[in-house]
């Protein structure tokens, strides 16, 4: 039938509703008969034939005593009758019947009399299956106390999604008790968890019946509100027998120690990573502000929001590096800055190259001269002050929505080198322990590589100067030649070496034109470069033939130890027009005369100086005025990537064009044989025949 409203005076309105078959009555099956004062049977319930096996027609009017009770058992039934029939009370009990087909049911019965409105007298016997009703009473024991003592909260909502049933540990878990959920929706019993996903997922698995497992809940309660908690929750939809639907059941464990066990290892592993990244990123040239941006470009995103990288201006030049800041204020110099997003925050650092003097009372002035991390977890507004370079800089740093600071020291050898420094503006979480400890491991990784920049820096820069000491600084023009040369050290960190050239003047006016590379990078080699030329200019002022030069030169070189260099030596002689040129391992020249497509000469190459052992032959070369010598190190047509025949055809093409004079042909060759990434040094010199005195 369908639903009805009924109400009545002073009564609330009452919804009523046909049940569907499949309840527990049904399951039951509990049988109803009425006896009237005599004993006899008046009403006979279609679940007492199903009980007893008698139909109404069978039953009614009979003696229920002689049907249902067997012989020797009548005098105590009997006796029963008469208690409840006196007024004695009702009778609750289980008693054996004889079944029609000769058998006895154990029966549970429930006796009782009544009264019609004439006074008349019945007795009103409920009768069900004693073992299915023990059964039954087994199943709701057992699930009372599975739901009561359950280390699983669990809870019953009905289908308008209202608590019915909550067990203790559910209680305890929501910090809210049994009785302020009972009637209440999930939103008005837990406004401070994500009640509509819960209720969605409730009100899905309602309408579909397909149960939503393992669902994963964050949130806190009222039970721990300082602590986020992890739950597992699955939802059912609950349905009697008869596929009714009676509401939702859900259960709720607390795994927050394996989420945060989770997080940890997952925290662990990200740490890991960046660690491994950070080997792979970190140092990967000895160049000092590449170092140091990937450094910084490492750690935003990952660790920080903002990251800068500065180093104590007294290391970069070579002294003390640690600074007392009782002295005076430290001077910072900023090497790197890196934003994980466009933000205000990069304007407030300071710019790479910057050199800034900060106060004792500034923070990264205490992380440098201290060595030890500062950690401010959570900024107020009173530490802007001490973290930017300025009032604007730290309006700047309020203005991004900076909360938390961290500067790490960067360590190499036992020397303070200078900070890391990092800044969270966008990323919700403060700086932890963990994450000084983190930024301390990667910045003392990159200070070893920083360091390692640094003195090779330093090592190139006294490379350079010691080369710039050593060459000529403007070789003298020489009787009968134009001399043009260019001396271009190499662009990459403690590649600088051994590369010279020289024009030196010789008795009768003859010259001595050299270019030498000593094999190896760095201040050792610009020093050995510095010996050989010093031994070439005095061999030179004997006046020997160049394969003499070089057997000397051979020599000198051999007793230096592990050292070995090429070498091409030419003496031109004005009035001869002849040029004598030896080679020692090196490059074939270029001879390059008017009217001509440029070539190499051919000459017998020889062993590198310092072999030992090998003879060095001069050939002799007839020139004419305008003629052009061509004398160049490998650092010019030697690459990595390329053949070298290709490099020295290019540089035959870039002499082939409109002859330009000698400056500016040293120019073009540099420009189009340009070396990559300078990863060795240039020497070039070239001489031009000039004409004679008396040419017209």
């Amino acid at each position: 039938m369908n639903a009805s409203e009924v109400s009545g005076e002073g009564l609330d309105l009452v919804r009523v509703a046909a049940s569907e078959p499949g309840g527990l009555l049904d399951v039951l099956g509990v049988a109803a008969i009425v006896l009237d004062e005599a004993g006899r049977i008046t009403l006979w319930s279609p679940q007492a034939q199903e009980l007893f096996g008698w139909d109404a027609e069978e039953a009614l009017g009979r003696m229920a005593v002689k049907l249902l009770v067997s012989e020797e058992r009548r005098p105590l039934v009997l006796d029963l009758f008469a208690q409840v029939m006196s007024g004695g009370g009702a009778w609750a009990g289980v008693f054996p019947i004889r079944h029609k087909d000769g058998r006895t049911r154990i029966v549970e019965f429930r006796n009782m009399r009544l009264q019609d409105e004439n006074g008349g007298l019945y007795a009103l016997g409920i009768a069900t299956d004693e073992p299915t009703l023990r059964a039954v009473e087994r199943d709701l024991a057992l699930s009372v106390r599975l739901v009561s003592q359950s280390p699983i909260g669990l809870a019953v909502l009905d289908t308008e999604l209202r608590y019915v049933l909550v067990n203790p540990t559910l209680a305890r878990i929501n910090g809210v008790t049994p009785a302020e959920h009972i009637g209440r929706s999930v939103h008005e019993a837990l406004p401070f968890l994500d009640s509509s996903v819960i209720a969605a997922s409730m009100r899905r698995v309602l309408e579909t019946g397909v149960p939503l497992l393992d669902q994963t809940a964050i949130g806190r309660t009222p039970a721990d509100p300082a602590t986020e908690h992890a739950w597992n929750v699955s939802y059912y939809r609950l349905e009697d027998p008869a596929g009714r639907v009676l509401g939702v059941a859900t259960s709720v464990v607390d795994v927050s120690e394996q989420y945060h066990a989770a997080n940890e290892a997952a925290e662990a592993r990200r740490r890991l990573d960046l660690i491994a990244r950070a080997s792979v990123r970190i140092g990967t040239t000895l160049d000092l502000n590449r170092t140091a941006h990937e450094l910084a470009d490492l750690v935003v995103t990952d660790l920080a929001d903002v990251a800068a990288v500065d180093l104590l201006d007294s290391v970069l030049d070579g002294r003390a590096p640690v600074e007392d800041p009782a002295a005076g204020p430290v001077a910072i110099r900023a090497l790197a800055v890196a934003a994980a997003y466009p933000t205000g925050a990069l304007q407030a650092a300071d710019p790479p190259g910057n050199i800034a003097k900060y106060s004792a009372d500034r923070l990264v002035t205490r992380c440098v001269t201290t060595g030890r991390p500062v950690l401010i977890s959570r900024v107020e507004a009173g530490d802007l002050a001490n973290i930017a370079r300025d009032e604007e800089a730290a309006a700047l740093l309020a203005g991004a929505g900076l909360h938390s600071y961290l500067a790490v020291p960067l360590i190499a050898r036992g020397e303070v080198l200078g900070a890391l420094d990092l800044k969270r503006a966008r990323n919700p979480q403060p700086f932890t322990h963990d994450d000084a400890v983190l930024a301390l491991e990667l910045a003392t990784r990159a200070a070893v590589c920083i360091d390692n920049a640094r003195w090779f820096q330093q090592q190139r820069h006294a490379a350079l100067a010691l080369q710039r000491h050593l060459l000529p600084r403007q070789p003298p023009q020489p009787t009968g030649l134009d001399v043009a040369y260019r001396y271009q050290p190499a662009a990459a960190i403690g590649e600088a070496g051994g590369d010279w050239f020289d024009a030196i003047p010789v008795a009768g006016d003859k010259t001595a034109l050299v270019v030498g590379d000593v094999m190896g990078h760095g201040i050792n080699a610009a020093a050995t470069m510095g010996q050989l030329r010093t031994a070439t200019r005095t061999l030179a002022g004997l006046d020997l033939d160049p394969a003499d030069v070089l057997q000397h030169l051979d020599r000198i070189t051999a007793e230096l130890e592990e050292i070995t260099a090429t070498c091409v030596y030419a003496v031109y002689d004005p009035h001869r027009m002849t040029c004598r040129i030896a080679l020692a391992g090196h490059l074939p020249p270029i001879w390059d005369r008017p009217g001509r497509a440029p070539r190499f000469l051919h000459l017998p190459t020889g062993a590198p100086l310092g072999v030992g052992g090998v003879p060095f032959r001069a050939t002799t070369v007839e020139c004419a005025p305008g003629d052009r010598l061509v004398l160049y190190t490998d650092g010019l047509v030697e690459t990595r990537d390329q053949p070298i025949d290709d490099r020295l055809r290019a540089l035959l093409d870039a002499l082939t064009h409109h002859r330009l004079p000698l400056e500016a042909t040293c120019d073009r060759l540099l420009a189009a044989l340009p070396p990559p990434q300078g990863h060795d040094d240039i020497a070039l010199l070239i001489a031009q025949v000039a004409p004679s005195p008396g040419a017209a």
